[in-house]
């Protein structure tokens, strides 16, 4: 038996130098130089006053480290960064074993709401000293961020008053629904359930009458109003390919030599157009007069042209049509990709009807015979019935061999609706096998055959008009 050198996946004691594990030309490394000897912090150390009484607290530059490092590998959540730093040696390594909890991590970043665009302003210095601002092209594009904040409670301030309305309606009849089981005799007290309904219905109405006596109402460029949310009142209603979400639309301008965010902003808003001005305004200071701005079709409007034009600003804003007079787009429409009914709330709901054949589809030979599209036999007694409004109609039967491996099946049977006591005890919602025979109980077999007399004849047969 071959022998082979030991390997443990144990606990193992090793000495760590923490400073080795910041490797040069890493992300960690970066950040660790550039908070540590390039940003002025004084700002954060301004909001600690306990030289000499109270607790110690963690160094911002620290926090500072760690919440930018997580952000740049995808941990948003300050759980998921107290974990890491926890058990990853960068993270170790970067915060100096310090082991922030979660609530730390999360009360410094709300914390850092009034220091984030110096922050940035710092960092972009920094960049354009060390060369990788470009100024040939600034790029502006946006994203659609959901917020946490349900669409239901969005709405006009006409809207919402309608919906606090409705709201007391909702409570209102659950007590009506009470009182009259109490002169029925039923129980005098509400169920815990049912009055805890009602005390949410209550709460919530008044939660809503409450915002629309503070809140002003939004309004757009145009003067028309806008919807408001009540649990976040800065976000809005915004429509996106995968449905429509309560969110902001974040929008940045990035220069085209090394990708450096030149300048960002996030909204409450869902149009792109009343963006691009101010995010150009915003980026001007780190371009040039001949920087070139770009962005697609969904900031193009006349507003937005004119004012480039009057402020003399190089652009190129995509337009709406212009893939249709682009002639290398004429086809375009055979190759969009069909819609992803999970994100497709339109294709979600649009059902088709199953196509079934219809008696014409099928051959009827004089010997009382019919085939099938399928080419098999069908059989008939002969006897011709009569429907309860008159209409003649024939029974062909189907060998059951038959119509289980054919690949018509679908199109040939249709599911067959019976009473509910009826499908609990055959536990199956298709028509049962009887002999060697089926039922196609497809109604569109036959313009001139009734659901009701179908159902009163053998459940191994089809009635098709001969």
């Amino acid at each position: 038996m071959p022998r082979y050198k030991p390997s443990d996946c144990h606990a193992l004691m090793l000495p760590v130098v923490l400073s080795d594990q910041i490797v040069p030309g890493s992300i960690a490394f970066a950040l660790n130089y550039l908070i540590d000897h390039e940003l002025d912090l004084s700002a954060l150390d301004a909001r600690f006053k306990n030289d000499e009484t109270g607790a110690s607290a963690y160094d911002p530059r620290v926090l500072l480290k760690i919440v930018l490092l997580a952000y740049s590998q995808g941990l948003i959540s300050s759980r998921s960064i107290a974990a890491a730093c926890a058990r990853n040696v960068q993270f170790i390594a970067i915060s100096g074993d310090s082991q922030p909890s979660h609530a730390h991590i999360a009360k410094f970043v709300v914390s850092l709401s009034d220091q984030i665009k110096p922050l940035f302003a710092q960092v972009l210095m920094t960049c354009d000293v060390q060369g990788l601002i470009g100024r040939e092209m600034f790029a502006i594009d946006g994203v659609k961020l959901p917020s946490n904040a349900s669409k239901e409670r969005s709405g006009t301030h006409e809207e919402l008053r309608h919906r606090a309305e409705r709201l007391d309606k909702a409570a209102d009849k659950i007590l009506s629904l009470h009182q009259a089981q109490d002169k029925a005799g039923a129980q005098e007290t509400l169920e815990p359930k049912r009055q805890a309904r009602i005390d949410a219905l209550r709460k919530e109405a008044a939660r809503t009458r409450e915002f629309l006596a503070e809140a002003p109402k939004r309004l757009n460029g145009k003067g028309q109003e806008l919807k408001s949310n009540i649990t976040d009142p800065d976000s809005a209603k915004m429509a996106t390919n995968k449905g429509v979400i309560q969110g902001y639309a974040a929008q940045a301008a990035v220069d085209s030599a090394h990708q450096v965010i030149v300048a960002v902003d996030v909204v409450g808003s869902g149009s792109e157009q009343t963006m691009l001005i101010p995010m150009v305004e915003q980026a001007k200071p780190w371009g040039d007069d001949d920087t070139l701005i770009t962005a697609d079709a969904g900031y193009h409007s006349d507003t937005n042209v004119q004012a480039l034009h009057d402020s003399n600003t190089p652009a190129m804003i995509a337009d709406n049509k212009m893939r249709k007079r682009d002639e290398r787009f004429t086809e375009q429409a055979k190759h969009k990709a069909k819609p992803d009914p999970l994100y497709d709330k339109q294709a979600a709901t649009q059902t088709t009807k199953p196509l079934y054949f219809h008696a014409k589809d099928f051959r009827f030979n004089d010997d009382n015979t019919a085939t099938c599209p399928a080419g098999k036999a069908l059989l008939s007694s002969g006897r011709v019935h009569t429907s309860e409004s008159g209409h003649p109609y024939q029974l062909y039967n189907a060998q059951a061999s038959d119509c289980n491996a054919c690949l018509l099946h679908q199109q040939c049977l249709k599911p067959r609706k019976v009473p509910e006591q009826e499908s609990s005890k055959s536990g199956s919602s298709h028509s049962p096998r009887l002999g060697s025979s089926f039922r196609h109980s497809s109604p569109h077999c036959l313009p001139f055959s009734l659901l009701a007399g179908l159902r009163s004849r053998s459940a191994g047969s089809c009635s098709l008009q001969g």
